[in-house]
């Protein structure tokens, strides 16, 4: 059985395209995973990407999982509500001063609280001023990312409404998976 899947890739091109979202009231922190944890990271993945099929890093080892958080470049943002993970933006630096946002979202329990607009505010505003925590990488001449019609219902206005600006969809049928959740069983 498969399911018609549509991509979006979106783009800034300029730190000026950013328009932050307000932060959200209460105790929300915005930190940076400076030590790189293949252990927190998958956490992180499955917490936040287990119930809208986040599936490509599934089958990684831990080895690779490492591999991958060792790139240079390579960021992990973590919104904390209260001291608990919220959710997180991931972002890889590319050739020529791209800045890809690989992963963004938040744990199922912390969507609908105005976090998620802060957070990618927080991280693109990340993604642009990336040559300053890496010196030999270029400065950052362009922030893209790309979502589907499998992510959360509000992750495509929450871009544009950041000043990210369509430039490509792409429609594909994709075997359909189930719904992993964070640990065998979640879901049931």
């Amino acid at each position: 059985m498969s399911i018609t899947v549509t991509t979006w890739s979106l783009e800034q091109t300029s730190p000026d395209d950013l328009r932050p979202a307000a932060e959200p009231a209460g105790d929300v922190r915005i930190v940076r995973a400076e030590v790189p944890s293949p252990e927190f990271s998958r956490f992180l993945y499955t917490a936040v990407g287990g119930d809208i099929r986040w599936t490509d890093r599934l089958g990684l080892t831990y080895a690779e999982w490492q591999n991958v958080l060792d790139q240079p470049g390579t960021e992990t943002w973590v919104a904390y509500e209260n001291g608990t993970p919220a959710g997180y933006v991931e972002l890889a630096a590319q050739d020529e001063g791209v800045v890809e946002i690989v992963y963004f979202g938040l744990i199922p329990a912390f969507r609908g609280r105005r976090i998620g607009g802060h957070l990618l505010s927080y991280g693109v505003a990340r993604a642009w001023d990336l040559a300053e925590r890496w010196p030999d990488r270029p400065p950052t001449k362009r922030v893209w990312l790309h979502t589907c019609s499998l992510d959360g219902p509000h992750a495509m206005d929450n871009y544009l409404r950041r000043g990210f600006r369509l430039f490509d969809t792409k429609t594909e049928e994709q075997p359909e998976v189930a719904t992993p959740g964070p640990w065998p069983g979640a879901q049931a």
